[in-house]
């Protein structure tokens, strides 16, 4: 092992000019990643995680620039770089997995040209197979939205392992995926840190995927370094009261790597219940050039029951149905059999004028708030829509609603005037339920709300939600690929695999005590459950 680090940066300074100023987001930064090392990258949304990757690769925004201090990759200093150089860089020295797959890949093309474009066609499949992906030469046939996200990230890796880099950067690699398609991601990545020697730095939100994965981490706030050290170090003694905040918001690692449910088991009544479906399938057709129509089995014979004022969860791996199943629930994708009642009502076979009068029960807070959240509409429009298009009460008493909701999510009346883009990632999640609230629905119907948080938003949402659960005898189907979420606010919890229900129960046994080998794999691919890990003997 080289003693030179194949990244160094020194005393580094990042800004972003707008409006003539010249905002900072990373001052005074050092760190190095050693050959063969991996380094975790840490903090909340804005800390300068993400700028500090794109600035090693000269990928800032047109608006971003290095305004003091060094950043060296493989001996090239990348400040006052030509783009000719940077290019040399890009691929070959280092490679970049981005956050969403579906940015990353092109829609329009298939998978083997995207992966050949920097490979060469003849090797394309090898590269897919190196990523984990099995039948890569289907796979070079198919286009990103014919491929699970698991599969997509997959093919991200491929493209950047296809380069031959000396450095893997990964930018939240993970945070959109299931559990245990998240382990078999970041095995397969410190499979290749082994087995070829390549370095990789992690830039995630989520602390204990750092700690499970890393030889060093780094702790950012507000662009600054402000704690660096060994996992098992900054998990058991952390020095920086930010690094304490960080872990005390991970539920799995404020309780040492455990699951531990919030409810207990014994406590708990089954009050009747406000959803119930039973017996619900859902086929869908799918084409096939030589087969003609054929079948999808996306549920079968699927039982779920949400207990009125109480959180009922649905976990499982991507594809298993839970989305499915709660668009059925919403009444937003008809049932192939079955029957939901929605507060005594069946609501399947009901067309949708008829369904329309039952959406006043039930609302829907969506995963990403920036895309369900018209940009174009400020606060106040968007949590008073719902009041308009059901003529609800006049423009006096939606104004007075809408100051009432702000309050009800611990906004302040002033940011009624604002738009989705002035707004953070929590503020616009909070506006979501918010406007989720606005007909008073007994039912809130919650798809992955935090997934895309980072733990110190995440947890004030968490909060928010069972605070008005508490308040206005709120009833929750919460669907979630993190099990220490579920853990944290479900009462009861159904467990899916391929279409069907598994296990089922209250949270505290099923995690405690779990029936279903399924269940098992789930639980066992929980991140932050290792807190101590052999030193690395790394350089600089």
């Amino acid at each position: 092992m080289s003693a030179e680090p194949l990244v160094r940066i020194e005393g580094l300074d990042i800004g972003y000019r707008r409006h003539r100023r010249l905002t900072p987001a990373v001052t005074g930064l050092d760190l190095t990643v050693g050959a063969g090392e991996v380094v975790a990258i840490v903090g909340e949304s804005g800390s300068g995680k993400t700028t500090t990757a794109n600035a090693l690769i000269g990928l800032l925004p047109p608006n971003g620039r290095i305004t003091a201090g060094s950043a060296t990759v493989n001996g090239v200093q990348i400040r006052g770089a030509r783009e000719g150089t940077l290019r040399k860089l890009r691929g070959r020295v280092v490679g970049l997995i981005p956050q969403d797959p579906m940015v990353g890949l092109n829609p329009t093309k298939r998978i083997g040209a995207q992966v050949a474009e920097v490979c060469g066609a003849q090797e394309a499949a090898h590269f897919l197979e190196q990523a984990g992906v099995a039948d890569p030469e289907r796979r070079l046939r198919q286009y990103p939205h014919e491929l699970s996200g698991g599969l997509r990230q997959r093919v991200l890796i491929a493209i950047a392992l296809a380069g031959r880099p000396r450095l893997i950067i990964a930018d939240e690699p993970t945070s959109a995926l299931d559990v245990t398609v998240q382990r078999r991601i970041l095995d397969h990545l410190g499979g290749l840190v082994r087995e070829q020697g390549i370095s990789l730095l992690i830039i995630t939100h989520d602390l204990a995927v750092a700690a499970d994965r890393a030889d060093r981490v780094v702790v950012m706030q507000d662009g600054r370094k402000v704690e660096e050290g060994e996992p098992g170090t900054i998990l058991t003694t952390p020095r920086e009261d930010y690094t304490r905040r960080l872990i005390a918001a991970a539920p799995r690692l404020a309780h040492g790597g455990a699951l531990v449910a919030r409810f207990d088991a014994r406590e708990q009544e089954r009050p009747e219940p406000i959803l119930t479906l039973t017996g619900v399938s859902k086929t869908f057709a799918v084409g096939d050039r030589r087969r003609g129509q054929r079948g999808f089995n996306a549920l079968a014979d699927v039982d779920v029951t949400v207990p009125r004022g109480r959180t009922h969860a649905l976990v499982g791996e991507s594809g298993c149905g839970k989305t499915t199943t709660l668009r059925i629930a919403l009444g937003l994708e008809p049932p192939t059999s079955g029957s939901i009642l929605l507060d005594g009502t069946e609501i399947a076979g009901r067309s949708w004028s008829q369904l329309r009068p039952l959406r006043r029960r039930a609302q829907l807070v969506h995963q990403d708030p920036f895309a369900a959240l018209d940009p174009k509409f400020t606060v106040r429009q968007s949590i008073t829509e719902p009041l308009v298009a059901f003529r609800v009460g006049d423009r006096r008493s939606r104004e007075a609603r809408a100051r009432e909701l702000l309050d009800q999510v611990a906004l302040p009346a002033a940011y009624l005037d604002r738009r989705p883009v002035e707004l953070s990632g929590g503020q616009r999640q909070r506006v979501a339920i918010a406007r989720a609230l606005a007909l008073r629905p007994p039912l809130l119907m919650l798809d992955e709300p935090v997934s895309a948080l980072d733990v110190l938003v995440q947890e004030q949402i968490l909060g928010l939600l069972a605070q008005l659960q508490r308040e206005l005898g709120l009833s929750y189907l919460f669907v979630s690929h993190d099990l220490a979420v579920v853990a944290e606010l479900a009462h009861t919890v159904s467990v899916m695999s391929e279409g069907r229900v598994v296990e089922e129960g209250p949270v505290a046994e099923v995690f405690t005590s779990p029936r279903s080998r399924h269940t098992r794999e789930l639980i066992d691919a929980v991140p932050g459950r290792v807190t101590r890990r052999p030193t690395a003997d790394v350089h600089g």
